[in-house]
This record gives C-alpha cells, sequence and structure tokens, in this order.
C-alpha cells in the first residue's frame, strides 16, 4: 500500500467523521516518559494533599456540591 493510498483512506474517514458532525481537535498533554515527570507529579500530589490537610472546609464543601451532580448529564 502507497502513502497515496493511506492518505486517500484517512481522508475518507477524516471526511466521514465530519459529515456525521465531528470535528478533530488536537490536545497537547505532558510526556510521561520525560525525566522528571514522575517526582513532578509526587511533589503536585503532596502538595494538594497538604492543602486539603490545612483547609478542614474543603471536604465537607465537596461532599455537597457532588448532591448536585445527579442527573446533571441528563
Amino acid at each position: 500500500m502507497t502513502n497515496i493510498d493511506v492518505n486517500a483512506r484517512v481522508q475518507k474517514h477524516r471526511d466521514s467523521l465530519r459529515k456525521a458532525g465531528l470535528r478533530p481537535v488536537q490536545i497537547w498533554v505532558p510526556d510521561t516518559r520525560r525525566p522528571g515527570f514522575t517526582e513532578e507529579c509526587r511533589r503536585q500530589c503532596l502538595v494538594a494533599a497538604e492543602a486539603d490537610r490545612v483547609d478542614v472546609t474543603i471536604e465537607p464543601f465537596m461532599d455537597e456540591a457532588v448532591k448536585d451532580i445527579d442527573g446533571w448529564t441528563d
């Protein structure tokens, strides 16, 4: 299969998705393979955990907020 065949097939697929009312979206996400990624995740988790520990009002607030979720996708 040549690049032209592959390109045509991909374009046909994209056209059918657009025809179905969809559009492409590009999303950039952190590179989990990058050196230091794991350490940075750990650092941010510890910061968030400490913030939760210090702010005793956040858990009751979140519990209240969750009560409003029922049916939000209906």
